[in-house]
């Protein structure tokens, strides 16, 4: 195995384990609402109080591991979130909880950023969107998992338990990751002058300040950060309240939520690595300004409809045919959204994707927030599905302007 496959072996094994430590309070959420007494309101600040600190740590975390290295970055990120992780098992009150989802979005914050930093120095061009699109499959994967196994965990030992177990496996993945990962190909021990030659030359070096007034001076840059926010929306409706949707509004038992919530992120991971490919198969025929442009308009549009109609059907079975398709659909345009940030931001990709992604966070905040305002206002689970559909058209319009040649380098 070349020593890149090795690499990505290593970052989509921190993508499984950061979707299933980061959806371990949404499917918790029940019994934690149950046993601690929250209202929907006080429920949704505990949501947002991850997407808060991630929100504001994001682009710091994804600037120093462009400056001084991703293998130490994502070490301290994975060593912290694992700790705080294992102390939300000891939460007993409201403010404990949100103090610790606080501290975990924290530690959390520029996880993916760093992630997608390894990738230019580590792949070859040609390869990007596919790496992408696996670690991203591999986040599927792991949200695929959440309900899968930590509802019968749960069920068996208690949520608090859960929240232990996923907190001891990340310091496993902390050890084995700084041991064996370096951060340029040069470096590592073992490769060889074919593969280095494969990867091509590593643009960029250890400790060099991110050139903060270029980067932000982009206008595509910001574009795509407008157009991701809007994103978020959607994204965080199944990261956050689609667990409690499942069982209040759409009135599926806690039993078969624990089946039917992984669905989805099944889709996902299909729709990852079928975008990763397709948008690279694309690229080469029609470059990437177009078609990157294609893949990310193309599929939120449709994810736009398809949140309309999850508010409009009524049977079980339609509901989750309908919220199955619609996150698929949506993750298809992951790859190339991410692919298309990274080489804007050239030499700092980790920080310009940070960016875009503390963007998405703040979009998921607002959701995560409103969705539990409308709900003590409504009474209504489904009205809220057609506010996030406008959003995701809003979302496809601004990413089919973004023209992702007009980057750092050029």
């Amino acid at each position: 195995m070349k020593k890149r496959h090795g690499v990505l072996a290593l970052l989509g094994t921190v993508s499984v384990i950061t979707f299933l430590d980061r959806l371990a309070i949404a499917v918790a959420g029940p019994a934690v609402q149950h046993d601690l007494a929250l209202t929907p309101v006080k429920w949704g600040w505990v949501l947002s109080s991850y997407v808060i600190a991630n929100t504001v740590f994001e682009i710091p975390s994804g600037a120093q591991g462009d400056r001084y290295g991703q293998r130490g970055e994502l070490t301290r990120i994975a060593a912290w979130w694992s700790v705080v992780t294992a102390l939300t098992g000891w939460c007993r009150t409201f403010w404990q909880l949100f103090a610790t989802r606080f501290l975990f979005g924290v530690g959390a914050a520029g996880a993916y950023p760093n992630a997608a930093g390894v990738i230019p120095h580590w792949f070859p061009a040609q390869e990007r969107a596919r790496s992408q699109g696996v670690v991203w499959a591999a986040s599927r994967l792991g949200a695929a998992l959440a309900p899968l196994t930590l509802v019968p965990l749960q069920m068996q030992f208690g949520w608090r338990a859960v929240f232990w177990l996923l907190g001891a496996l990340g310091l496993v993945w902390t050890v084995v990751w700084r041991s064996w990962f370096h951060d340029r190909p040069g470096e590592q021990p073992g490769i060889t002058w074919k593969e280095l030659e494969e990867i091509g030359e590593a643009h960029g070096s250890l400790d060099t300040s991110v050139p903060w007034r270029k980067l932000l001076a982009l206008r595509q840059l910001w574009l795509i950060a407008a157009a991701y926010g809007f994103y978020g929306w959607a994204s965080w409706f199944y990261f956050s309240w689609f667990p409690t949707w499942m069982v209040n509004g759409a009135h599926i038992s806690l039993a078969h939520m624990g089946i039917m919530a992984s669905f989805p992120f099944l889709l996902g991971i299909a729709g990852n690595l079928a975008g990763g490919y397709v948008s690279d198969r694309l690229v080469e025929r029609y470059g990437m300004r177009l078609a990157y442009r294609w893949v990310t308009g193309g599929c939120l549009l449709a994810t736009a409809a398809l949140f309309v109609l999850l508010g409009l059907v009524h049977s079980v079975a339609a509901v989750v045919v309908v919220f199955t398709l619609c996150f698929g659909v949506m993750d298809l345009m992951l790859p190339a959204a991410w692919a298309m940030c990274l080489n804007l931001g050239g030499n700092f990709g980790g920080t310009a994707t940070a960016v875009m992604n503390t963007a998405g966070n703040l979009g998921g905040l607002l959701c995560t927030v409103v969705f539990g305002y409308v709900i003590r206002a409504t009474g209504n689970y489904n009205l809220p599905l057609f506010g996030i559909a406008t959003v995701v058209l809003i979302s496809a319009i601004l990413f089919s302007q973004v023209d992702c040649t007009r980057g750092l380098r050029e």
